[in-house]
């Protein structure tokens, strides 16, 4: 019998975050007994098939501690009376003074909810996300005694202050994340760097079977017979949407195109608007969120995604983004640059076309060459596929957070009875 571990979660279901609902059906089937922990309750209209298959219990945490103040009040007029209460005082009391911010006051009311609510008589904790979501978690850990775990991404690696990532490193039991920049970025903050653990996330290639079928060879000559590019991301600054565009902008007038883009985001009115500044709006469609099998089935019929991805003026940036490993897995060739760990999937010429970021002249050079060679195209179109599949199956991943999971367990055992 697993010992139940609660998951801290930013938002749950979220369309984005297909691998992280990827990963917890996946820990769900190896036999663990998870509680997910939502730090805000749903945006998305829609939802992917996967978050339907998995059985957890969802709890909601209060999103604003105003919002629900009885709730609040109860669990910190409880936490007074605990032995935890005085050391986590202590511990918020050093983050605010470096982080004077509403934000923090909300996450010490998050995780005392949480840690007075305490679902399911949870054994572990475990956070996904090491910016706010661990934050919630580390602060229960200190009330409740309970230890935790972590998975690290992109984003809340790289725009979490040095001090506040090697505090969380030094107290998790150990940190999982899925690049290569990312897992040695963190390896060089902490004292512990053998508890960073590298942890490619994966494709479930049971959703992501083989393509049967065959991307087309047009080749941008015949206006009737526009050559489909695709992408697929939310509407903001790390996307690179605004570089994508100038460089479809400047694409030579005798290609035929036309290109579509899936997903929401708060940027999508300006996009819209440089898409028709530029003079190529007719050409783009604007298809909003979609569900996972829609997606996937724009894979099949497209014939090249592209993603110039960048590192935003906040520091934030992609880590391996999941659509660059589900398009290659239909044989789809990709376009994207050389950020964070893309090139652990895509190698320039080998596989996929690597650029550098923010430079939308190499891309549409690279899209022009795509574009005119669909035998290339589908030549690193069948690499890529070979890549994912040999090096990206998520079952892996699973391997490892199952062995990681228990080794730790293990060692809290065998701490308790020398103790």
């Amino acid at each position: 019998m697993q010992k139940k571990i609660l998951v801290v979660l930013k938002g749950y279901p979220r369309l984005s975050e297909t691998f992280i609902a990827q990963e917890l059906l996946g820990l769900e089937r190896a036999g663990f007994d998870l509680t997910l922990i939502s730090m805000r309750k749903p945006t998305d209209k829609k939802r992917h098939p996967i978050h339907d298959e998995i059985k957890a219990r969802v709890v909601y945490l209060p999103e604003y501690l105003h919002n629900e103040p009885l709730r609040v009040l109860r669990a910190f007029l409880a936490g007074i009376k605990k032995p935890g209460f005085k050391p986590l005082l202590r511990q918020f009391w050093a983050d605010l003074k470096r982080d004077i911010t509403p934000n923090r006051v909300r996450r010490l009311g998050q995780a005392l909810v949480l840690a007075h609510e305490w679902p399911d008589n949870g054994a572990w904790l475990h956070a996904h996300f090491i910016h706010t979501p661990a934050s919630v978690t580390a602060y229960a850990s200190i009330m409740t005694g309970v230890p935790w775990t972590c998975s690290a991404h992109a984003k809340d690696i790289w725009t979490s202050p040095d001090w506040e990532l090697s505090e969380k490193l030094e107290r998790a039991r150990w940190t999982v994340t899925c690049t290569r920049s990312g897992f040695e970025h963190m390896r060089d903050l902490t004292p512990v760097p053998e508890s960073v653990h590298l942890s490619y996330h994966g494709l479930d290639l049971a959703r992501f079977d083989a393509f049967a079928g065959h991307h087309s060879h047009r080749d941008g000559s015949q206006a009737s017979e526009p050559v489909f590019l695709l992408s697929v991301g939310r509407a903001v600054e790390k996307k690179g949407y605004d570089i994508l565009l100038r460089a479809l902008a400047l694409l030579p007038a005798d290609l035929h195109w036309r290109f579509i883009h899936i997903g929401g985001g708060d940027g999508l009115t300006k996009l819209k608007a440089l898409a028709e500044t530029l003079g190529i709006g007719d050409r783009i469609t604007w298809k909003g969120a979609m569900a996972q099998e829609d997606v996937l089935a724009h894979y099949r019929q497209a014939d090249l995604f592209a993603l110039a991805c960048r590192v935003a003026a906040d520091g934030d940036r992609d880590g391996l983004p999941n659509v660059l490993v589900e398009a290659s897995s239909q044989r789809l060739v990709c376009l994207s640059t050389n950020i964070s760990g893309v090139p652990e999937l895509l190698t320039d010429g080998e596989n996929g076309f690597v650029v550098p970021p923010e430079d939308p002249k190499a891309l549409a050079a690279a899209m022009g060459r795509a574009i005119r060679d669909p035998a290339l195209r589908h030549r690193l179109g069948n690499a890529a596929e070979k890549r994912v599949r040999e090096h990206f199956d998520h079952h892996s991943s699973i391997r490892q957070l199952t062995r990681l999971f228990e080794e730790q367990w293990q060692k809290e055992e065998q701490w308790r009875k020398s103790a």
